[in-house]
Order: C-alpha cells, then sequence, then structure tokens
C-alpha cells in the first residue's frame, strides 16, 4: 500500500512511536507498505525537515512533495490509498485542527476517492470545544513565509553546518501565515486513538467523540 503524511508526527513530535508516522511504521514493520509520500509542509517546511530525517534514519522508502503538487499526485499514483495526518486538537463532533495545509488534502482526498485518517492521542480531544468553529487559529510571523532558513548546500556535503537565511520575497511583501486550518469532520473517514478507531454512524457526517471517551 501507498500513504501520504504532513508535517511531522513522529517521535520527534510525540517523544514516542509517533501518530500518523507512527501507523506509517506499523504498516512498514508488517511489510504491508510500499512507499510513503509525505509533504515539505510550508512554510517552516517540519516534514522536509523533521519527518525526511526520521524516515531516512528507519529506512522506510519515501518521496519528498511539494504541497501544491499532492493534487497531481493523488491522480498520477491510483495505489496511493490514503492521506494519514495527526491532530492538534480533535473537536467533539470529530473536527479537527491541524498544521496549515490539512484542509485542502481532506479536500483532495475526498475529490480522489482516497481515505482521509486522522491519528491523535485521546489527550488531543477536546469535549469543551463543540466543534471546530469554536477553535481559535494562531497566525504566525510573516517572516516564516518571506525568509527561509537552512543550511549552506556546500557546508552539508564537506560535513560541516553553516545555517542561512535566504530572503524569498521582495522586501515590502505582505503575507497571511495561519500555522493551523480546520477540517471540518465530514471530510474525515476516521480517527485513530490509543483507544481505537472511531467511525461515524451511519447517516451521520459528525464524529460522537464524548462517547469514544467513555469507552463506547
Amino acid at each position: 500500500v501507498r500513504v501520504l503524511t504532513h508535517c511531522n508526527t513522529g517521535t520527534l513530535a510525540t517523544a514516542g512511536y509517533g501518530t500518523a508516522l507512527g501507523i506509517v511504521r506499523s504498516l512498514h514493520a508488517q511489510g504491508s507498505l510500499d512507499r510513503v509520500y509525505f509533504t515539505e509542509t510550508r512554510p517552516y517546511n517540519q516534514g522536509a525537515r523533521l519527518t525526511a530525517f526520521e524516515l531516512l534514519t528507519e529506512e522506510i522508502p519515501a518521496q519528498l512533495v511539494c504541497d501544491s503538487a499532492v493534487s497531481a499526485l493523488l491522480r498520477s499514483d491510483p495505489m496511493i490509498r490514503a492521506i494519514i495526518v495527526g491532530a492538534d486538537r480533535v473537536a467533539a463532533n470529530g473536527d479537527t485542527a491541524n498544521k496549515i495545509g490539512t484542509y485542502q488534502l481532506a479536500i483532495t482526498a475526498r475529490y480522489h476517492g482516497c481515505q482521509f485518517i486522522v491519528a491523535a492521542p485521546t489527550t488531543s480531544v477536546d469535549l469543551h470545544t463543540k466543534s471546530g468553529a469554536d477553535i481559535v487559529i494562531e497566525e504566525r510571523d510573516e517572516a516564516e513565509i518571506l525568509v527561509q532558513t537552512g543550511f549552506e548546500r556546500q557546508g552539508v556535503l564537506e560535513g560541516r553546518l553553516k545555517r542561512v537565511e535566504v530572503q524569498v520575497a521582495p522586501v515590502g511583501t505582505r503575507a497571511w501565515n495561519p500555522s493551523f486550518d480546520v477540517t471540518p469532520a465530514e471530510l474525515i473517514s476516521a480517527i485513530v486513538t490509543e483507544r481505537g478507531i472511531v467511525v461515524k454512524q451511519p447517516g451521520s457526517s459528525e464524529f460522537d467523540m464524548a462517547g469514544h471517551m467513555r469507552g463506547e
């Protein structure tokens, strides 16, 4: 099977087995994973920096893709069965806040007939938040979009790390930089926690996260 993931949800993010990347690791350990695609995750590039490192370290077959290339990828590779992401907060109805770019992945997954799975610990489930409409989205510094940081390529090849900043957009350019977005429960196929898999009841567009937390 082939899957796609977004941002970093592995050991570096969770200090454990991982959420979405934990599922990827499990698929690989079972011999069921042909390949995982992972997004660069602009603007801070957690995918290109952190997820890439974890996948290389564990020798999991993987390919990095631009955030803007995912729809084209789903169309060109019918072997991709699911997009698996993490969550920073899950509302009582299953609406999910996660790294910016998650919402558009859910939309393209729906269009291409691909499963969209959220993996999160129960500590991310907030039953006091009725829906995603109640989640306040942080807006971060414009500089994260206008300026990119990384290591000088020649230095990396020579075994020395020199961190540099590169001005991408012309000085004076304004940017909108929300840290997260909210994916409606309607677009989510299933939510996976350490307690099990949550699915919607027939005919419902929302999840019963309260019931899941009660063990129902």
